[in-house]
């Protein structure tokens, strides 16, 4: 028998701020949380923009000791992580360990502890290199010192698909709650990706923005001028549970996850179809798989990168899915405040849509002041709207063709 999976816990890092109730003020007053960048030197770099987390000391989180062995995202997974279980007010027992587990996405990994890595191998050589290097930069290493923090024994492993890594962790969560597999699963994405290389690659790739000049509205899905996404660091943890699971121990429950699409392009390693064909059937298994009709679609958090071809496919796919009610479908980009989270893209936006559909609230897409003829859905432009939507999903995707799609609905008992 497959089992009904509810959201039960929320923790965000993220450019708005600590925490998921700076989340959610950030995005209800359409505040960006996109600066010029600090956490490394930007001269010659063509972008020099980004969304950091700041103000964030994990000594706050973790032992000093533990922080030195580990890398910036594994120290954001931690953290949101925490903030998560304390959210669902779940207790890990001897007795409901083996229960729990922990799928955490992230595209990147570790990329900061090996950048430092190979400066030290240059110049102090190979004896001076970290025994501490490799565990702290791999990526799976977020999901396993969040498995080791909090004893969690259950199913434990990263999914890496570049930025549909987060939203496929928790697809893959659902679906191993769903199974039978675990009752619980610590589940979302992490990323620190703010490092010179990181930034030049993308900026050679022509992908980022290069509005240096105004930072705030240099993020702007489906907006005729948009010129790339903006990239962003942080993390969001999700708990799901199986319902019944939930509802014995009393928690408080703030939305039911129903579906889980993915799919491929097989197309190219950085651009989408034109067509949006493999993000219509991603979106369209997730419908299914949630048992809802397209006129039940209430609301769809994009993925709206903000580059130039990827808002046309994405809201190609949209029309193909919708038919006529892609004009009476709101669609917002939460991108527009935060950035790029890359691999933590689908959780932080997952998190964003569980909140409106949980508070009736539309979220905007901010910065959106040039129609764009190939774009011409309705985006919630620049202000959040008030709105009783029921069901929702939420788009991610990423380089390589990689396609993923959660559907949400309000929770009825």
């Amino acid at each position: 028998m497959e089992r009904r999976v509810v959201v039960t816990g929320l923790g965000v890092l993220s450019p708005l701020g600590l925490g998921t109730a700076a989340l959610w003020d950030g995005i209800q007053h359409g505040r960006s949380g996109i600066t010029t960048l600090t956490l490394c030197d930007t001269d010659g770099l063509p972008s020099q923009i980004g969304g950091e987390v700041k103000g964030f000391d994990p000594k706050n989180y973790m032992e000093t000791k533990l922080v030195r062995r580990t890398d910036r995202y594994i120290q954001f997974a931690l953290a949101t992580a925490d903030e998560a279980l304390r959210s669902a007010e779940l207790v890990v027992t001897p007795d409901n360990v083996t229960d729990i587990g922990a799928i955490i996405g992230s595209g990147i990994g570790g990329i900061t502890t090996l950048m430092e890595g190979f400066h030290t191998l240059e110049e102090k050589g190979p004896g001076r290199v970290s025994p501490f290097l490799i565990p702290s930069m791999i990526s799976n290493m977020g999901a396993g010192q969040v498995s080791i923090t909090h004893g969690l024994k259950g199913p434990n492993y990263c999914t890496t698909s570049a930025c549909a890594s987060g939203a496929h962790a928790i697809g893959e969560s659902f679906e191993t709650i769903r199974r039978g597999n675990a009752k619980v699963m610590v589940t979302g994405g992490s990323e620190a990706p703010i490092v010179r290389i990181a930034i030049a690659s993308f900026a050679n790739a022509r992908a980022v923005s290069t509005r240096n000049d105004e930072p705030a509205s240099a993020s702007r899905p489906f907006d005729a001028t948009r010129d790339g996404f903006v990239l962003s660091e942080g993390a969001a943890i999700l708990i799901l549970e199986d319902l019944e699971f939930a509802q014995q121990r009393g928690a408080r429950i703030l939305a039911e996850m129903v579906g889980y699409g993915l799919s491929a392009d097989a197309h190219h390693i950085t651009l989408p179809q034109e067509d949006g064909e493999g993000a219509f059937r991603a979106m369209h298994m997730a419908l299914t798989q949630s048992g809802s009709t397209t006129a039940d679609v209430d609301y769809i958090n994009a993925h709206g990168t903000s580059t130039p071809s990827g808002d046309i496919a994405e809201t190609k796919a949209i029309k193909r899915l919708l038919g006529e009610r892609a004009y009476q479908v709101p669609v917002s980009s939460s991108k527009s405040q935060f950035g790029h989270l890359l691999g933590a893209a689908g959780p932080i936006e997952a998190v964003v849509t569980i909140l409106a559909l949980q508070q009736g609230i539309l979220p905007p897409t901010i910065n959106y002041q040039h129609s764009d003829t190939e774009c011409d859905l309705d985006y919630v432009p620049n202000q959040m709207r008030r709105s009783d939507i029921q069901f929702a999903l939420s788009n991610s995707f990423g380089f390589g063709g990689h396609n993923a799609t959660l559907a949400f609905r309000r929770f009825v008992s």
